[in-house]
């Protein structure tokens, strides 16, 4: 009998062919997908949501369920990876931001995203200034912490247990999933192409309104406009899985949301912009700003229609609907001089886009009292309504119906 043909070699050789399990390819396939979304959840739901910004409080129990599956998952430490979260949105898109393609370029994030944030966990500042308030028991400090590659190295044995050889595989991938789709993705897409519902101050998009694979993380803008908002979507197309699984852990007593995106109420029209519109327009004026772009992109359009019934260019008033609504320093600077002549030709533009910054600097004001940022509010109310054109007059009745 040869060595091959003893039952102890048959039965290793069996063992790494198909694992304890014996799945097809399918059902591993299932299982990767699983293991993985359970990482993502782990993340967006207590690393990000609960940890980095507190927008709700979870049950002991399942923090320390997300705790020990993203240390046997990922390796990673919480305070490291709340620190360098914090940092990134206190210093986003400029040089200190740990993983900006603003600064750093969109091939650096997106391929060594996972090698910069390493790079940050050495950052002794960012850890003692930004790593404050995460857990700090005997778990993490003598075993999460000290000991991250444990964690994933027994991720290994469970899967080559399970499956085999192609366990390895099973592992890669999923030692992959968060450096791929995390800190490459959504740092780095996620601050570069994409779509805006709103003017944040950094460069943050959102990249598909209806996504599972990331958990909800691909809402970045809605993000990084409401940090501190336990749901990312706000749209009526949007979707956070993520969203519906906090909601279900709510239900059942294990989480307590803290806070979430206001949401702009309309009551009566009041006579005059007084000090509680001035407070409802400034508690909600990304969504004002927001609605504001969408009646500046309806005037531009029917400008649009009126030239093309004459035959005429339209090339300028495209780049205007693609442009003129955003903030100034927002605009590339290649597309200015178009902006300049699509509003030197087309006074109703002209004059939208001149009271928009009139509108956004009344928030932005530190010098004015309230009473007098509200007779400002009064004023811009006045000249909307008396200017003639009915998309600032409807706009300023609604903003006259805000109501806190």
């Amino acid at each position: 009998m040869s060595v091959i043909d003893t039952p102890f070699v048959y039965g290793l050789l069996q063992w790494l062919d198909a694992g304890l399990l014996d799945f097809n390819g399918w059902e591993i396939a299932l299982y990767v997908l699983i293991t993985t979304h359970i990482t993502i959840a782990a993340v967006t739901i207590f690393l990000h949501r609960s940890q980095a910004h507190r927008s709700l409080d979870l049950h002991p129990a399942v923090m320390h369920f997300f705790r020990f599956w993203l240390w046997i998952g990922t390796g990673m430490v919480t305070k490291e990876w709340v620190a360098i979260h914090r940092k990134h949105h206190a210093k986003c898109e400029t040089e200190e931001d740990p993983h900006s393609p603003q600064t750093r370029g969109i091939d650096e994030v997106f391929w060594r995203g996972a090698e910069l944030y390493r790079k940050e966990t050495g950052n002794a500042e960012t850890m003692r200034k930004f790593g404050h308030g995460t857990p700090s028991d005997w778990l993490e400090d003598k075993l999460y912490s000290r000991y991250s590659a444990l964690g994933i190295s027994l991720m290994l044995i469970l899967n080559v247990a399970l499956f085999g050889a192609i366990g390895l595989t099973v592992w890669a991938i999923q030692m992959a999933w968060i450096p791929f789709w995390a800190a490459g993705v959504v740092n780095g897409l996620g601050h570069y192409i994409g779509y805006r519902n709103f003017e944040a101050a950094d460069a943050s998009t959102n990249l598909v309104p209806w996504g599972i694979v990331i958990g909800g993380e691909e809402l970045h803008n809605n993000h990084h406009t409401y940090p501190t908002s336990a749901k990312f979507s706000v749209k009526p197309y949007e979707f956070d899985i993520c969203w519906g699984y906090i909601v279900a852990l709510q239900k059942l007593g294990l989480a307590k949301v803290r806070k979430t995106a206001p949401k702009l109420r309309l009551g009566a029209v009041q006579p005059v912009a007084d000090e509680k519109t001035l407070e409802a327009v400034i508690a909600n004026r990304y969504e004002v700003m927001a609605r504001y772009a969408q009646e500046m992109r309806r005037a531009c359009q029917a400008e649009i229609a009126v030239l093309k019934a004459r035959g005429a260019d339209i090339g300028v008033l495209k780049i205007a609907n693609r442009w003129l609504h955003r903030d100034d320093e927002k605009v590339p600077a290649e597309v200015r001089e178009h902006l300049l002549q699509a509003r030197a030709e087309h006074p109703i533009l002209d004059q939208m886009h001149a009271m928009r910054e009139e509108l956004r600097t009344m928030w932005q004001s530190t010098t004015r009292s309230r009473e007098q940022l509200a007779a400002d509010l009064q004023a811009w109310c006045h000249r909307a309504e008396q200017s003639g054109i009915a998309a600032l007059h409807e706009f300023s009745l609604r903003l006259r119906a805000a109501q806190v």
